[in-house]
């Protein structure tokens, strides 16, 4: 009997759901000597566990390759929960993110720790107005003093005024020239690893707002243009650079990988890099080659599709490997980044 025989003859003594299925669900017990790695590996079989899984192996099996750019976006109120520590800095400094867009808002929550300013566990089911008159903010479950607000709008206010501000420019050179005097800070300080903003400035790792007026620091520069200072961000500039980044990796060889935590305006500007290549400069290109989305929104809403991003018939968001994981950032990240 032929080697295709013998596989036709097994493959007929399989059972109905053999044939249609993949491996048999029989994991080990799970023990206090298992690595993190060896825990998802074996015990996530099934459910919304399959999926982190299936996550944690496309990432770093697929999107950490050598050949792959990773650009990643960070929605909802990440940082001020401490992620941006826990996780995002040590990303950056191995080198395993290459280009980010966030919201304004944890860009400057973010700088709070890198000015020494401190926030802390709550309780989401405080008295609101009990915690106003006492002067203390929420975030959930998370609360601060106001004056750190203060401080951080005071901190971007002044740097602003500076004679390098003075001009218009990408909201990745803002940052840049931001992270400097963060990172400036935290020496002073003598704090460590504290800001992604200041650990961007260090790597050199560019960092986009995709609407940068929506936040404390684009208030804070709207006050200074009403002073009669000439800093003007130029989101155009940033729709064309990222763009650039994208295009460059993939013309030379490489993969383009998408790592989408949460949703919003920062995932659109992530993934809009593709279609701003193909369908707006009329450039041949295929689409982003990975995604990799966490977010706590609906299966059945566009924020969370089931598959990749729709529309590959025109090239707009095409994305032929992809992975969406229906939990909460916090709860899914640092599984992943061990």
């Amino acid at each position: 009997m032929g080697t295709v025989d013998r596989r036709i003859s097994m493959a007929a003594k399989k059972s109905a759901v053999e044939r249609i299925s993949g491996a048999a669900i029989n994991p080990k017990a799970v023990t206090g000597k298992m690595s993190v790695a060896d825990l998802v590996d074996t015990a996530f079989l099934a459910y919304n566990g399959r999926r982190l899984r299936d996550a944690c192996r496309l990432f770093a099996e697929k999107m950490l390759a050598d050949d792959t750019l990773v650009g990643i976006s960070l929605t909802g109120a990440l940082t001020p929960a401490g992620l941006g520590m826990s996780c995002i800095i040590p990303l950056i400094e191995n080198g395993f993110v290459d280009w980010m867009v966030s919201t304004g808002a944890n860009i400057y929550h973010d700088t709070h720790f890198g000015l020494g300013l401190k926030m802390f566990q709550g309780s989401a089911e405080a008295d609101d107005i009990a915690l106003r008159k006492s002067g203390v903010v929420r975030i959930y479950d998370i609360f601060f003093d106001y004056r750190v607000l203060l401080s951080t709008d005071a901190f971007f206010r002044e740097i602003a005024r500076q004679p390098e501000f003075q001009r218009a420019m990408s909201t990745a050179e803002f940052h840049y020239l931001a992270g400097r005097y963060v990172a400036e800070r935290e020496r002073v300080l003598k704090l460590d690893r504290r800001s992604l903003l200041a650990s961007a400035f260090k790597h050199a790792l560019p960092v986009y707002t995709s609407s940068p007026g929506d936040s404390s620091i684009g208030m804070n520069l709207a006050a200074l243009e009403m002073e009669g200072y000439e800093l003007r961000i130029d989101p155009l500039t940033d729709v064309n650079e990222t763009a650039a980044i994208v295009y460059a990796a993939k013309s030379a060889g490489m993969k383009s990988a998408v790592f989408i935590l949460g949703g919003g305006s920062p995932k659109n500007f992530v993934l809009q890099t593709e279609p701003q290549i193909q369908e707006v400069m009329g450039v041949a290109e295929k689409g982003h080659d990975y995604f990799l989305q966490v977010t706590d929104a609906r299966p059945d809403t566009a924020v969370f599709p089931e598959r990749p991003p729709p529309r590959p018939s025109v090239g707009v968001k095409s994305i032929r490997t992809g992975c969406p994981i229906r939990s909460s950032a916090m709860l899914t990240r640092p599984l992943r980044y061990r």
